[in-house]
């Protein structure tokens, strides 16, 4: 039996945190963790952010468009950086994805 690939993940993608995984306030360190099983990743501000607009029911194109207005900066270079990051913390079986 061999694995399915992995899906492609585009601004229709829509993504939430994998069973499991959540973010934590490390007020020690004052760094926010993703925490997983046997697994912790400290996050800067700009990734605590998309993790937080990933809720499962906007697309990434949706959550690029907030971000865009949000920060004045243009959409299409938001929307590589999310699906980028996304993609990455979706190998790391951090994410779910539904495209």
């Amino acid at each position: 039996m061999t694995d399915a690939p992995p899906p492609v993940v585009t601004g229709e993608t829509v993504a939430k945190l994998a069973r499991g995984v959540r973010l934590k306030e490390d007020t020690v360190r004052g760094q926010t963790l993703l925490l997983a099983p046997e697994r912790a990743l400290a996050l800067d501000d700009i990734a605590v952010m998309i993790v937080k607009a990933l809720d499962g029911a906007r697309d990434l194109d949706t959550i690029a468009e907030e971000f865009s207005i949000a920060f004045e900066a243009p959409k299409a270079q938001i929307l590589t950086d999310i699906i980028a990051f996304v993609d990455a913390f979706s190998k790391r079986r951090m994410l779910e994805l539904k495209s």
